[in-house]
């Protein structure tokens, strides 16, 4: 079913649209979900909790691109779901040392001032990953937003897991520099 199809009957207030997404991003979703929470059965309530707050935001709501509009909730669902349940431990998983890696260039602390830059900060991200070829974007986009460890990403984008990690490094430090240059404190 296209895209359209399914964000009409979510206006519909058709529930065959929950059935549709999950035949068509559920397992985009899960995968999001499984590399941020680490585990299945709480990946699959976040998958869930996707359909529902989907349902909830449309109307008004009227995604273009529905994939990456339920990616986002999945994402930002889980995320969620992952500092509940770490809240007063810092574990080992692979989320952790994400989170650790990107510290280094975008600091998580928030004043009202950053509040207000956050969209620019992602527009200079956004603008940042243009400038890198198609392989590196890849490899950035897979750690940092889909949370895939290094030995998946090696394997989907070729190379070792320490090239990537030494590419993923660059990266970070090219995007620290990009950031500075463009008035952003890190």
């Amino acid at each position: 079913m296209e895209d359209n199809a399914i964000v009409s009957l979510y206006w519909a207030r058709d529930e065959a649209a929950i059935a549709a997404s999950d035949e068509k991003y559920g397992g985009y979703c899960g995968t999001i979900a499984r590399n941020i929470v680490g585990d299945r059965q709480t990946a699959e309530e976040c998958v869930n909790d996707t359909w529902l707050r989907a349902w909830e935001t449309m109307p008004p709501q009227r995604p273009s691109r529905l994939g990456a509009f339920l990616g986002r909730i999945t994402r930002n669902l889980s995320f969620d779901r992952y500092r509940q349940s770490h809240a007063d431990r810092r574990g080992g998983g692979e989320l952790a040392a994400v989170l650790d890696e990107l510290a280094e260039c975008v600091s998580g602390g928030e004043t009202p001032e950053d509040a207000l830059s956050r969209q620019e900060l992602a527009k200079a991200i956004s603008d940042f990953l243009g400038t890198l070829p198609r392989v590196k974007r890849q490899m950035f986009v897979r750690r940092y937003w889909y949370g895939e460890c290094l030995g998946d990403i090696a394997e989907k984008c070729g190379g070792t897991p320490s090239a990537v990690s030494t590419a993923l490094g660059r990266m970070r430090s090219s995007l620290r520099e990009y950031l500075t240059e463009r008035g952003f404190e890190l």
